[in-house]
């Protein structure tokens, strides 16, 4: 959709149905990929506790490095809308970003595979139980092999979402959950015949689903004749630095943003392991329940550098101002919704994983319960910040918002948390102040940083 020339009011209306249009398929999307960890997650949980715990380990491991790079990538989203909003059809540019998207992501997996391998000596050099150190690190094995195929998926749907055609991706995802649920009930427990390969099952699956995610949205850009003008697998192996060069220039501060506040979660899934495997199974399916909620500011913020980096392309000051706010009044909005859930019916939500009425798992299901009041607290202003930092990347500010999550998050909300929970004794509990606090203070900052810009000019602090 194009940026709006209508009156004030009408401009705001039609923002506000543009938005919705853009960010519902993707915010869908990211709870589709969320469910595929979630399903993993209760398959493991219905295996047992240690498993569980073990999952745990290694998928926030995982994760800590493959939401790195998923920022490094996602860069390709404001660069194409950026383009696309100085050139409604263009196709040349656009083209150059997705293929250096695809070469980008492919440069970062290689490492990443081979940090991966050796999960089980790094989570024992962490101080986890040897055991579970063990079982984490079989997972891992199968599991990083997905990590390229989810990044390259991660570059094509920035394409069709920079397009304001989010819609497949959303398909694909949605496929992609069914598959790795069947595949994790198939190998994780041995059905229909495959051999009960129990958590490296899981990782199998998910790599899987990884691959078959990548797949289907590029055989949809292959045939769709939307898409297929771009041409983007044509000459794929021809280079083009300087594009390569600028999706890392605008990327790395996004996947240190991303991975300052990941890591921090990660963290706190490893001090957990120091507490318990209560606290650590309790604490898994907190953060799965937060992470669902989380999804739909997450893909309000996506839609918000779309909308945001169209506007800047175009060089429409009000329109960049309309898309930010409208953007974030829905995140914070929603957010305040289910903080309101999470306080009403935190048991109900836990039984989702466990079985509330066997005695076995009571030590699990109450100290599920209290984390998830204390993730309660920070919903407004973990949604504030996710919008905040995607309606920043859509004005290429990337370099800024990294410090300010270095700062929320390690500087202060990972000490604070350490500190409560080992000398002050409030164990897991004090772990969970200190996310709700780090993430206070990025989205202050995050806030602060946008209405600066927007009372300087927006377009004109963008580095032109």
């Amino acid at each position: 959709m194009a940026i709006s020339t209508a009156s004030p009011r009408l401009a705001w209306g039609e923002e506000v149905r543009s938005t919705l249009a853009l960010s519902w398929p993707l915010i869908l999307t990211n709870l589709a990929q969320t469910a595929l960890t979630a399903t993993d997650v209760v398959m493991m949980g219905w295996a047992g506790p240690d498993m569980l715990a073990a999952g745990a380990l290694g998928s926030n491991l995982y994760f800590a490095l493959m939401i790195f790079g998923l920022g490094i990538v996602t860069a390709t989203a404001p660069l194409i809308a950026r383009e696309i909003g100085r050139k409604r059809h263009s196709v040349r540019d656009v083209r150059r970003t997705v293929r250096q998207g695809l070469w980008v992501a492919t440069a970062i997996s290689i490492p990443f595979w081979i940090v991966l391998w050796h999960a089980e000596a790094i989570l024992d050099a962490m101080g986890q139980e040897p055991a579970l150190a063990a079982e984490a690190g079989a997972y891992v094995r199968a599991l990083q092999w997905g990590i390229l195929p989810f990044l390259g998926y991660i570059v094509l749907r920035s394409f069709i979402s920079a397009l304001e055609r989010p819609t497949w991706a959303l398909a694909v995802a949605g496929l992609a959950v069914v598959f790795n649920a069947l595949a994790d009930w198939v190998l994780i427990f041995g059905h229909l015949g495959f051999p009960r390969l129990g958590i490296v099952g899981a990782g199998i699956a998910s790599s899987l689903a990884s691959l078959f995610m990548f797949s289907g949205l590029a055989l949809v850009l292959l045939v769709d004749r939307r898409f297929r003008r771009y041409r983007l697998f044509g000459r794929f192996w021809r280079a083009d630095w300087c594009r390569f060069r600028e999706v890392w220039r605008l990327g790395l501060p996004i996947g240190a943003t991303l991975a300052f506040e990941v890591t921090i979660f990660n963290a706190a899934v490893f001090l957990m392991g120091l507490i318990g495997a209560a606290s650590l199974a309790a604490h898994s399916i907190a953060i799965q329940i937060a992470s669902l909620s989380f999804m739909v500011p997450l893909g309000l913020g996506q839609a918000a550098t779309v909308r945001v980096g169209l506007a800047y392309g175009a060089d429409d000051t009000q329109g960049i101002r309309r898309a930010g706010w409208t953007a974030f009044a829905m995140g914070v909005g929603f957010m305040a919704c289910t903080a309101l859930v999470m306080m009403a019916a935190p048991r109900m939500l836990v039984g989702v994983f466990l079985d509330l009425d066997d005695p076995a798992n009571a030590p699990v299901v109450e100290l599920a319960v209290s984390f998830l009041f204390f993730a309660a607290l920070f919903q407004v202003v973990d949604g504030a910040q996710a919008v905040g930092a995607g309606m920043l990347r859509g004005l290429h500010d990337t370099r800024v918002p990294m410090v300010y999550a270095a700062l929320g998050y390690w500087g202060v909300g990972l000490p604070l948390g350490t500190a409560l929970a080992f000398p002050a004794g409030l164990a897991g509990r004090g772990i969970w102040i200190g996310l709700a606090t780090g993430l206070a203070i990025v989205a202050a900052l995050m806030l602060q940083r946008w209405l600066r810009r927007e009372r300087l000019g927006l377009v004109y602090l963008g580095g032109r």
